[in-house]
């Protein structure tokens, strides 16, 4: 299949306003998205690229500029080229493995984890994601009922689930993501984990033991009072996808809602939180 390739560069760089932005051109038909450091790469079909107007692709952060340049990709071995170039096998504190179906691995782990990840976020590369993965290797789960809020991949949710977890809930707002999910869930033969397509208003009275919300700031903070209604006193809540700068605005709005701190993780200058709901 033939692709084209949408090079984004975003000025001055904002990692928010890329994850918004490809989260918005995969409701567009665009189905793998890379990084880079000013920006990112953004691949689609040919044929859906032929309905696709980049005009109408806004920034949505102010003062925020965007600029577009477009390469047609001759056919190819995606999954070769995903391999090589966007997604290596990754273990995480020597205890998760996290890898493709296509990978063949030595390593063995205690928790293996294999995703075929498409355009959605959650291989475990990106420091949010291990740092979710610390906390929860880090955490007794077992017969825990768990929501994995904003699940990608479902990568936490799965390793919940491998760990023993009870049951298993995953909200994604991206249908690719909501649908990657289901298929990544059947790949690691989980069956205690649901996923629903949608946001924090389809938590209405669940109530959960522990949640992860590796999302990003402004919808931490946009929706952190109902996901601190949905914990049950003494629960556990992690919160990642926001820079070191963003933690003092995040405990602020957490202590409003009876949300302790316990403790903090930091790589290259992303954090995750980890709270206890006061009793």
């Amino acid at each position: 299949m033939e692709y084209t390739k949408v090079q984004v560069e975003v000025t001055p760089v904002n990692q928010i306003a890329n994850e918004l932005l490809m989260a918005q051109m995969g409701e567009m038909g665009f189905d793998s998205f890379e990084e880079y450091e000013k920006g990112f790469n953004a691949y689609i079909p040919s044929e859906l690229f032929k309905q696709v107007n980049i005009s109408d692709i806004e920034s949505p952060i102010d003062g925020v500029e965007l600029v577009f340049d477009t390469e047609v990709i001759a056919d190819q071995n995606w999954n070769n080229e995903w391999e090589k170039n966007f997604f290596q096998p990754i273990v995480i504190a020597d205890q998760c493995v996290i890898r493709s179906s296509f990978h063949e691995l030595d390593h063995k782990a205690q928790y293996e984890i294999i995703i075929d990840p498409r355009m959605s976020f959650g291989t475990g590369h990106h420091e949010t994601t291990s740092l979710m993965v610390h906390y929860i290797l880090d955490t007794d789960v077992k017969n825990l009922n768990v929501l994995d809020m904003g699940c990608g991949t479902a990568i936490l949710g799965m390793l919940c689930s491998k760990k023993g977890a009870a049951h298993i809930t995953g909200i994604d707002i991206d249908e690719w993501a909501y649908n990657n999910a289901l298929e990544n869930i059947k790949l690691n033969h989980v069956t205690n984990m649901d996923v629903l397509l949608g946001g924090a208003e389809l938590l209405k009275e669940q109530c959960f033991d522990l949640i992860l919300a590796n999302i990003n700031r402004n919808i931490l903070l946009n929706d952190m009072a109902k996901y601190a209604e949905a914990l049950k006193p003494g629960g556990h809540i992690f919160f990642s996808g926001f820079y070191t700068e963003d933690v003092d605005t995040i405990n602020n709005m957490a202590n409003q809602y009876n949300l302790v701190l316990k403790s903090e993780k930091t790589d290259n200058n992303w954090t995750a939180l980890a709270y206890i709901k006061a009793k």
